[in-house]
């Protein structure tokens, strides 16, 4: 049984956000004020006066947030902006004092939070190195030793005498991540930092991530935005909400839940309702419950009922991209032939996309529920959010970007309608 490297335990962080009324007064309105205050003074010479103060609200950035972590485990963080996530991080790092509960730490805690974080920007890189290892409580011998890998990993020799304020971002992190991975600290707690980094470097600390959790035993928190990065790197995810723990679990589900929760509206649980039908549940994803990500498969499952008897029962889907322009669309009627559905009868219409041909992003899923022969047609009134990932696989094709986005895909469609005939399907024109 591997021992608890982190045990957080009712943790709660508290700010009191001041709000104060600012406006830039004219001269008369400044004359006019020191006039009145000089009147009041005059008439009422003993009365204190009452200064302005601002109004303070409580923020409750984390709150009864509870959770533990095992020795040599990959834990993901995710979550929107604002979600508590680097306030988290902040107070395992030792950086900022709980307002409320306990957290428990087993081991040295090496933390990567922001750009430079740690450096003294008038010292060398190799000064650096030496100046963090020390903070870690690394014997200088020590240092010596993993030195060599240290600046071959952050690809850094050129520049190792130059004072690190003149270096990039990107070469600030690679530094950074170089002397937390390889001066060995048993628990290592990287941000969205690395999103700083090139894509190749980026690749390679994941690689690294990997090796120091598997092979080290060494503890990794992870928070980052993308999705693709957490499902390969974590063994367990947590979802932040508000300040609050929403799921703990397998990395798939936890990103599952967190994407649904970027939506508009909670299809899977409500019915929307038209004319002539109504939706039951839309879903999006990849074939094994991943999340979606450039060039790789993709389906959308979209559930609905016909209000009254239809000819042919299909679906028109559209993904747009954060500006509101379309980017791809499927119709149902160009892969499937006609489906007859009754009053009430329930129809799932599934679209296969071999391979997503969308650049990685944020996009917006619409839907339109129609029967051309019945000249039933109904745009359902809701959106659904999704982010597109990209692919970290070796030898991926990039994806031809243009004007116009992707122009084509390799798709098919299946139609079927309970206690009916199934739609037949046919391959892609």
């Amino acid at each position: 049984m591997s021992a608890r490297a982190i045990q957080v335990e009712q943790l709660g962080k508290r700010y009191f956000l001041a709000h104060r009324r600012q406006w830039f007064p004219t001269l008369r309105e400044t004359l006019v004020g020191a006039a009145s205050v000089f009147g009041r003074r005059l008439l009422h010479p003993l009365a204190q006066r009452s200064p302005e103060r601002a109004q303070r609200e409580t923020f409750w950035a984390l709150q009864d947030v509870s959770f533990s972590v095992e020795q040599g485990e990959r834990v993901g963080i995710i979550g929107r902006n604002g979600a508590g996530k680097s306030t988290l991080l902040k107070i395992l790092s030792r950086i900022t004092e709980p307002t409320a509960g306990r957290v428990t730490i087993l081991g040295r805690v090496a933390s990567l939070l922001d750009v430079g974080t740690g450096f003294h920007p008038d010292l060398s890189g190799r000064e650096n190195i030496f100046l963090n290892g020390a903070v870690l409580g690394m014997p200088r011998s020590e240092i010596r030793r993993k030195f060599d890998e240290i600046v071959a990993f952050a690809e850094v020799e050129h520049f190792l005498d130059t004072p690190v304020k003149r270096y990039s971002s990107g070469m600030y992190v690679r530094l950074a991540f170089s002397i937390a991975a390889f001066l060995e600290p048993e628990i290592l707690v990287i941000d969205e930092v690395l999103a700083v980094g090139d894509a190749q470097f980026q690749k390679k600390c994941l690689g690294k991530m990997q090796e120091v959790s598997h092979g080290e035993g060494r503890t990794v928190l992870f928070v980052s935005h993308n999705m693709a990065a957490v499902q390969a790197l974590c063994s367990r995810a947590i979802l932040l909400t508000h300040g609050h723990v929403t799921r703990i679990g397998a990395p798939g589900e936890v990103i599952d839940t967190y994407i649904r929760r970027g939506g508009s509206i909670a299809l899977a649980n409500a019915t929307i309702a038209g004319r002539h039908f109504a939706l039951s549940g839309i879903t999006v994803g990849t074939p094994d419950g991943a999340p979606l990500a450039t060039l790789k498969p993709a389906e959308v499952r979209v559930t609905f009922r016909p209000l009254e008897d239809i000819c042919d029962a299909g679906a028109h889907i559209i993904f747009d991209d954060i500006n509101g322009s379309p980017i791809l669309g499927l119709d149902s009627s160009d892969f499937v032939q006609k489906v007859r559905a009754r009053a009430d009868q329930e129809v799932t219409c599934t679209f296969h996309i071999k391979s997503l041909p969308l650049n990685p992003g944020p996009f917006r899923l619409r839907l339109w529920l129609r029967s051309r022969s019945d000249h039933f047609h109904w745009e359902v009134p809701a959106v659904y959010d999704l982010n597109v990932e990209e692919t970290l696989v070796y030898g991926a094709r990039r994806i031809e970007r243009s004007a116009h986005g992707a122009t084509c895909t390799n798709a098919r469609v299946t139609i079927e309608a309970s206690a009916s005939e199934p739609g037949a399907t046919r391959p892609n024109a």
